[in-house]
């Protein structure tokens, strides 16, 4: 991944959840290799890189006890989580509770956090009517779950910006993409996790997207 290298070379101390996923693994990456102090929570310890700066928390994203662990003396939060399936149909809505809590208690106000620019598709004025009338019954419980953690990292009154990609790939960063504010722009509708990362590089670096759902896409 190509990510925008940091003008100020200022070290920000930096949480991150979901760092052993494929966007986190990137962002987490280019956290330690700029030098910056990186707090991860994971449910597995083994499964974070060891690398100099690393400090690892073991727990679960909804342990109000480890996600303060996490947070506490971040001056941002970069979370990529995702859904795990059936078993935790409302995994994200719960875990963006208790971030945001933890958070405000902390004082650390930077959040940037991956949405989905597929939950959101029957609002899109872009969108086709076919697409809208069969993605959302496909993905009727995850989509929900995204739609609910907008709305509490929305209400929480953090410095958030909800990054809603498009369809994830796999494939190598082409290192550019086109973002829309709140729905995708029309065309090619995916992208892969390492251009996701790097746009939430660059809105960590530039303080950019202030309480605002850009939407990515290639």
């Amino acid at each position: 991944m190509t990510a925008p290298r940091d003008p100020g070379n200022a070290a920000m101390r930096l949480a991150i959840l979901g760092a052993t996923g494929g966007i986190g693994g990137h962002v987490l990456n280019w956290a330690a290799d700029a030098g910056h102090p990186v707090h991860v929570l994971a449910r597995h310890a083994g499964a974070v890189p060891r690398r100099p700066g690393i400090t690892v928390t073991e727990g679960d994203a909804t342990d109000p006890v480890a996600v303060a662990d996490a947070v506490a003396s971040a001056d941002a939060v970069l979370s990529a989580l995702g859904p795990r399936g059936a078993k935790t149909p409302h995994l994200l809505a719960s875990a963006a509770t208790v971030l945001t809590q933890a958070m405000a208690k902390t004082g650390t106000a930077r959040l940037i956090c991956v949405s989905a620019a597929g939950a959101f598709i029957r609002e899109d004025p872009e969108a086709s009517p076919l697409v809208k009338a069969i993605l959302p019954r496909i993905f009727a419980r995850p989509f929900a779950d995204v739609r609910a953690m907008e709305e509490v990292i929305r209400a929480s009154g953090l410095d958030w910006t909800l990054v809603r990609p498009t369809r994830l790939v796999s494939t190598l960063a082409r290192g550019e993409y086109r973002v829309r504010p709140d729905y995708p722009p029309p065309g090619l509708t995916k992208i892969s996790r390492a251009d996701v990362a790097a746009f939430m590089i660059k809105a960590l670096l530039d303080a950019s997207y202030l309480r605002e759902s850009p939407a990515v896409c290639w």
